[in-house]
């Protein structure tokens, strides 16, 4: 019987960022990022898998995972610090509790941020054991999700879509980081902010992925017009195939009872009133907590949550009128499909309740006589689908990726282009070196996937830890650079070189001739 499908793509990528480099206290502004991850997107992720789980449902979704969040969630150093952290917040919350007594939903919010944070250090400790990485492998294993690769350290592909090197090297690190962390080779790839250049499904398809996710504009405006819409996969003219996906942003849905992730006590209490959570004369960074929606009146979750049902409930049943009329369309013996990709850091961090109404959208689905699945279900007769031509686009802003090049941050994409032209050439020149020019070749790659991460473009264009942000990227490109020179002098100071190896020990299978010309 054919069937109507959702695709739930989780894009659970996150740049990578050192805990506790700097400080002892658990707070520093950069590591709290890491820590609001853990709190707002993987356990709240793990949460849904277990709620798919109890329901016995057959329902699967998508995950994506690249190197940079292989390498965040298996930090050693990640447990203790998270755990000082949550202490330093709970702390916070309970003189939030007393200090707001006397208004009572800001109380009640602030009672509720109290359990949360309880019941994260609960979860985290007890039934994850500390190590996030393992229970998605577990989740992986049971075979109730499926793990898509991306871009090792999430390179936006179109800025470099002339330099097919620098593309392999990235599509094979995500390879090898999905190898190392699971165990398996993945089937599907996703495309860094969906960015589609032509020739980039030429290297996805080389390194044996069966399908990538594109945008919907990228179908809608193909030169060859999708017999089929965006309802079934179609093919890239080098057998490729290729799933339309439509992003679920944070300002998808706009009610004013959500509560305003743009106001946060870090900007409204004194330096007194943060404590222990930042302590005095440490720069501030976002706290996630606020007592107002986005209306500007009192937050109430219970309203909140009302407001997350009806819409989970109304975009479920509008998918199910449209795939219904789609499948009248294109016959009733079709199997069709709408596929919703959510870049689930930013949608978490900006939109509180979106996994409350994950779950609610999915009952929803189930309700509908949809059913939620992963693409590669509906794969089996991919040789007969139809071949398209697909137009470039994205989803960052405006469908071209003109957020990642604005007169904030596009001065970065010049020094990662001379960068990337110089690995290149230190492959040719040191093609089968070993003992330390390989480490330092080794390093010097490292140093450069890292740099290479678009989030970091995306967040010094909103302002967001600009200072960290453009200091760890000046000094891997001084570092990468630094190992060139030494390279071509055939000097290294080994005490600079130790102490860079021990600041990102990540990707230790990392082998600098990914950068090499394929032949």
């Amino acid at each position: 019987m054919a069937s109507k499908n959702i695709h739930l793509i989780l894009n659970l990528h996150c740049p990578y960022i050192k805990v506790g480099q700097n400080d002892a206290s658990g707070y520093e502004a950069e590591s709290a990022l890491v820590f609001q991850e853990i709190s707002n997107l993987f356990l709240p992720v793990l949460d849904y898998l277990s709620f798919l789980k109890e329901k016995n449902s057959a329902s699967k979704v998508a995950l994506v995972f690249s190197a940079s969040t292989c390498e965040v969630l298996s930090d050693p150093d990640l447990k203790k610090k998270y755990n000082k952290w949550l202490d330093n917040l709970i702390e916070f919350a309970k003189k939030e509790t007393e200090r707001t007594k006397k208004d009572g939903a800001a109380q009640k919010t602030a009672a509720a941020n109290l359990e949360t944070a309880q019941e994260n250090k609960r979860k985290f400790n007890e039934i994850w054991g500390g190590d996030l990485l393992a229970a998605f492998v577990s989740f992986a294993c049971q075979d109730r999700v499926e793990i898509l690769s991306t871009c090792g350290t999430y390179m936006f592909m179109p800025h470099f879509a002339d330099m097919t090197e620098i593309l392999n090297a990235q599509v094979e690190s995500g390879l090898m980081a999905i190898k190392n962390h699971f165990g398996r080779a993945s089937d599907g790839f996703f495309l860094p902010e969906m960015g589609y250049a032509p020739g980039v499904e030429a290297v996805i398809k080389s390194y044996g992925y069966s399908y990538a996710l594109l945008p919907s504009q990228s179908f809608l405006f193909s030169e060859i017009p999708p017999a089929n819409g965006t309802f079934m996969p179609a093919r890239c003219q080098n057998g490729l195939s290729i799933f339309a996906a439509d992003e679920v942003g944070p300002q998808t849905f706009a009610s004013g009872l959500y509560r305003d992730s743009s106001s946060d006590l870090a900007w409204e209490l004194g330096a007194k009133e943060l404590t222990p959570f930042i302590k005095e004369g440490h720069p501030r960074g976002r706290t996630f907590w606020s007592y107002q929606n986005r209306d500007g009146g009192p937050y109430s979750k219970k309203d909140a949550l009302e407001q997350a049902k009806l819409d989970a409930e109304t975009m479920a049943r509008e998918k199910a009128a449209v795939l219904k009329k789609a499948q009248i369309i294109l016959g009733d013996d079709s199997d069709v499909s709408a596929c919703l990709a959510v870049n689930a850091l930013d949608i978490s961090l900006a939109w509180p309740e979106f996994f409350d109404w994950l779950e609610f959208f999915t009952c929803a689905c189930l309700d509908e006589g949809l059913e939620i699945s992963a693409p590669n279900d509906l794969l089996e007769g991919k040789f007969c689908s139809q071949k398209i031509a697909p137009y470039p686009a994205a989803f960052s802003e405006f469908s071209y990726g003109e957020d990642l090049v604005s007169n904030k941050n596009s001065w970065m994409i010049r020094y990662l282009r001379k960068a990337c032209e110089r690995a290149v050439d230190l492959v040719s020149r040191f093609p089968g070196d070993g003992g330390l020019k390989t480490r330092l070749l080794n390093l010097g790659a490292r140093e450069l996937l890292l740099v290479q991460d678009c989030s970091f473009a995306k967040m010094v264009g909103r302002g967001e830890c600009v200072d960290y942000v453009s200091e760890f990227f000046k000094r891997g490109i001084v570092s990468f650079s630094n190992i060139f020179d030494a390279l071509g002098s055939n000097t290294v100071s080994t005490e600079w070189f130790c102490a860079l190896e021990k600041l990102h020990p990540v990707m230790p299978w990392l082998n600098y001739r990914i950068f090499a010309k394929k032949r």
